[in-house]
């Protein structure tokens, strides 16, 4: 949507994966079409892709009317840390498989840069707060984690190969209008509506350190127009003010204006204790700098969460 409305011309690939509703997926692309419509916009066109099909993503790059084409900004990737752990082989081909596919085709076919999707969850349990990007990032404690710790790896070694500008960005736990249905805030928000029960995995001193849309979207947008000056480089985005799950449930509880029923479990397998991003590289590199605090950002999503139900009921 950002791209778009800059006026650049923007092919979007999705395989679009069962992991959560189609239906969502159709919703994110009929609005950016529609902004399509505004005047001095660029222009979008949907591919179905599975970008672990190496001929058919080899067949995308080579198409004559993609010619003079500027990069990759690869966000595609199968997401989540407790499903991964059930499903180890699938993450591997969704994340390193894919992201192998998308650095090899794009030097094969002469893009000029590539930025790419990593995670938080690779610091794992690390016992240094706040996260910087030179930690030891060698254990972490998920499958999903493993596999973008090895896509980074996998770009440092593409970017010493070709000398391609490649940056691998860790999203520091994203939130805000259009964020995954299976995620907490969102899965909490429904549930609180509908009077439903909130499972709540783990103790509630357990923090996140939440990062408006917003703000990963000017973070990544920030990334690829200056990758070219660093050859190859990790980048933290995050908003650098971990919430407790005991302050986010409160502030659902506030925006949503829903008493909450809870229902405490154990925590579970590949869950981290915190996230906290250091953002001294980004802020001095990037010049990025988040402004979303958590309250507003909840009250923006609740607002598009109500719309949309509104929307869709009319």
């Amino acid at each position: 949507m950002a791209l778009v409305g800059r006026g650049v011309r923007v092919i979007g690939v999705d395989n679009f994966d069962p992991f959560y509703d189609e239906s969502a997926k159709l919703a994110n692309v009929r609005a950016i079409e529609s902004a399509c419509l505004a005047p001095n916009t660029g222009t979008f066109e949907l591919v179905r892709l599975d970008l672990a099909d190496e001929p058919a993503v080899a067949g995308l790059f080579a198409r004559q009317d993609l010619a003079h084409r500027a990069g990759v900004i690869h966000l595609a990737g199968k997401a989540g840390v407790r499903p991964s752990v059930d499903d180890p082989v699938g993450y591997a081909r969704a994340n390193i498989m894919a992201t192998s596919v998308v650095l090899a085709q794009a030097h094969r076919h002469g893009l000029k840069r590539v930025v790419a999707a990593s995670s938080s969850s690779v610091y794992g349990n690390c016992p240094v707060a706040p996260f910087h990007e030179e930690l030891d990032v060698s254990r972490p404690i998920s499958p999903y984690a493993a596999t973008k710790r090895a896509c980074e790896v996998i770009g440092f070694t593409h970017h010493h190969l070709t000398a391609m500008p490649t940056a691998m960005l860790r999203f520091f736990t994203v939130f805000g209008p259009r964020q995954r249905p299976d995620l907490a805030i969102a899965l909490f928000m429904r549930l609180a509506r509908a009077g439903g029960v909130i499972p709540v995995f783990g103790d509630l001193n357990s923090s996140r350190d939440y990062t408006f849309v917003d703000d990963i979207v000017d973070g990544v947008l920030r990334a690829y127009e200056r990758i070219d000056a660093h050859g190859y480089r990790i980048w933290n985005l995050g908003n650098s003010s971990p919430v407790t799950l005991r302050d986010m449930l409160a502030t659902i509880e506030r925006v949503v204006g829903t008493p909450m029923r809870l229902d405490p479990r154990p925590a579970r397998a590949g869950d981290v204790e915190r996230t906290f991003a250091d953002l001294s590289r980004a802020r001095t590199e990037l010049g990025y700098a988040p402004a979303t605090s958590f309250l507003v950002g909840v009250q923006r999503q609740w607002e598009a969460l109500c719309a949309s139900t509104i929307a869709t009921n009319a």
